[in-house]
């Protein structure tokens, strides 16, 4: 959570997503991204300009201030981390895992976040190990069977 709004954070992650494949940023640009007006656009970058979060010359490209390209880039890396969250260990679609990484990131706690993050660096770090956990995770949210169990004395799957 960085304290601003759902809309403010919405329209600095678009800024910051567009201006990382283009080098300038245009109101039509940020419409087309979030699905709004122009109008809509033009408000939210004068509400941004007035919290010093970006600038935009009249009719000109819109560029965010250093301030407001920290705040962007940390709602960015908290929407990428909920995203793989959600398809690489839930196994969730990626449409699904996108929809509900947009919008869970502006409700999470600080302390969700970090942990979060942590279970993620933790599950990519596990190599094949992480696979085989993963795969018997997803089997079971899918079916309600656990898969073969190593280790078990039978070593047969079992239904819980």
């Amino acid at each position: 959570m960085t304290g601003y709004s759902q809309s403010v954070e919405d329209y600095l992650e678009a800024l910051y997503v567009i201006g990382l494949g283009q080098k300038v940023v245009r109101v039509k640009d940020v419409a087309h991204a979030l699905g709004v007006t122009m109008p809509s656009v033009v408000a939210a970058v004068r509400t941004l300009s007035e919290k010093g979060l970006a600038e935009q010359e009249k009719y000109g490209h819109i560029e965010l201030t250093e301030k407001g390209q920290a705040v962007a880039a940390e709602v960015y890396a908290r929407h990428q981390m909920l995203f793989v969250f959600f398809s690489e260990i839930l196994g969730l679609d990626p449409v699904v895992a996108e929809q509900d990484a947009c919008r869970v990131e502006h409700h999470l706690s600080p302390e969700a976040r970090e942990r979060l993050l942590k279970m993620v660096e933790f599950v990519r770090s596990r190599g094949d190990e992480k696979v085989r956990f993963l795969d018997r995770f997803i089997q079971f949210a899918e079916t309600g069977e656990h898969g073969p169990c190593r280790g078990c004395p039978l070593g047969e799957a079992r239904k819980e």
